[in-house]
């Protein structure tokens, strides 16, 4: 590869690393805007493994919107990021798949206490090129493990 191939795959690595940390950060704070943006037009999410519902992305911003009232603090934490180019049109580079583990403490009341619920996972993301940057065309969430504390009030 030359050096500018090289640049390039880097800028598009350090691009979609942001994508992910935008889709964490939009959900986190409940920005559904936010959310809805990060994907294509015919962008969808699975939450099916963790007892949600599968469509499309603004559907599921409908759903999480009203699930995560629940919990008025939440962190994901995304790490383990694995990413592999593919090819669209025989242009390599201008879709994506990423792997990536997470972690999310929430809390169902705003006390700043410890979190009362935790889950973990992996997500697979696949994103493309778009005029406006990379987006999202589906991510799909594998739940491996949750755990709830049941605290006296």
């Amino acid at each position: 590869m030359t050096q500018r191939v090289d640049l390039a795959t880097v800028m598009d690595r350090l691009a979609i690393d942001a994508l992910i940390t935008d889709y964490a950060v939009a959900v986190d704070d409940g920005d559904w805007l936010a959310y809805r943006s990060l994907f294509s037009p015919d962008g969808r999410a699975d939450y099916s493994s963790a007892g949600g519902i599968e469509g499309s992305a603004d559907d599921v911003a409908e759903w999480l919107s009203g699930t995560l009232r629940l919990f008025p603090m939440r962190q994901h934490l995304i790490v383990n990021r694995r990413l592999r180019f593919g090819a669209l049109d025989g242009d390599v580079g201008d879709t994506a798949d990423v792997q990536a583990d997470y972690a999310n403490p929430m809390r169902t009341r705003p006390d700043g206490g410890a979190p009362d619920f935790e889950c973990g996972g992996r997500y697979a993301f696949s994103v493309l090129r778009t005029r406006v940057g990379w987006r999202v065309t589906k991510v799909v969430v594998h739940e491996k493990w949750r755990r709830a504390s049941i605290e006296n009030p």
